[in-house]
């Protein structure tokens, strides 16, 4: 028995050893010595400050900066709790939105769906749309749209409001990734972005162009994957370049 119990404990010691201390630290070492960026997280510093990862998307909202895609990652752009929505493309609550009642008995939003995003791209993008119910019936007392009431009207059975773009929108800027983190959005979806960065900013549309064609990146060995734009990497370079005067 004890002759039986000794190899066993040398083997588990040595492999402890080996692939428990011994490979994590050479593996550490090398990632360290070659990729000390990306093995560190791809962190972006800014005036000594850490403002993020280059792979990890965060919520950009204000008018001056490119937004990233729809995160279904925890609250929105949580690293901690990456993930989608899993609804399937043909799923009424990913396409219409759907609302809940919360805890002191108000209406508020479960989710909002697809078509309320469309709504919001187009209002905040200034891009041309038709709409079968006029969208200030659907505005609070502070002229803001009331995404209950539009999610209500896109769910009505009898009459549902319909809302049509003049402009193709792209598929990232109302949904979300698998991850929830996707750090990128296409080209397309920047481009449509431009006029609004451009005049929130006070600079030319073509200067802000051509900071999107510098950050933009090749598929990968030119053919997997698509073209893509680092939000956080871009709006950088735009607080770099065209900052704003308080």
């Amino acid at each position: 028995m004890i002759r039986a119990i000794g190899p066993g404990f040398r083997l588990t010691l040595a492999f402890t050893l080996l692939t428990g201390l011994l490979y994590p630290a050479v593996m550490t070492g090398l990632a360290q010595l070659i990729f000390p960026r990306q093995a560190n997280g791809s962190l972006l510093t800014v005036h000594g400050n850490i403002v993020g990862s280059s792979l990890i998307a965060q919520g950009f909202s204000k008018p001056e900066y490119f937004h990233p895609r729809p995160s279904a990652a925890g609250n929105g752009y949580d690293a901690t709790a990456s993930g989608g929505t899993n609804l399937g493309p043909t799923s009424a609550k990913l396409l219409r939105g759907t609302t809940k009642t919360d805890d002191k008995g108000k209406e508020i939003v479960d989710f909002d769906g697809i078509d309320d995003r469309v709504v919001h791209y187009c209002i905040e993008n200034g891009i041309p749309y038709r709409s079968s119910i006029p969208l200030n019936q659907f505005q609070d007392s502070q002229g803001n749209l009331d995404d209950v009431k539009l999610i209500k009207a896109f769910n009505d059975p009898g009459s549902p409001l319909v809302f049509t773009p003049d402009k193709p929108i792209p598929s990232d800027a109302v949904t979300g990734s698998s991850s929830g983190l996707d750090p990128d959005i296409s080209p397309a979806n920047a481009g449509m972005q431009l006029a609004r960065v451009a005049k929130a900013r006070g600079a030319a549309a073509a200067q802000v162009q051509t900071l999107i064609a510098q950050f933009t990146e090749r598929p990968g060995w030119d053919f997997i994957g698509e073209p893509r734009v680092n939000v956080l990497l871009l709006n950088v370079a735009l607080d770099r370049q065209f900052p704003i005067t308080k």
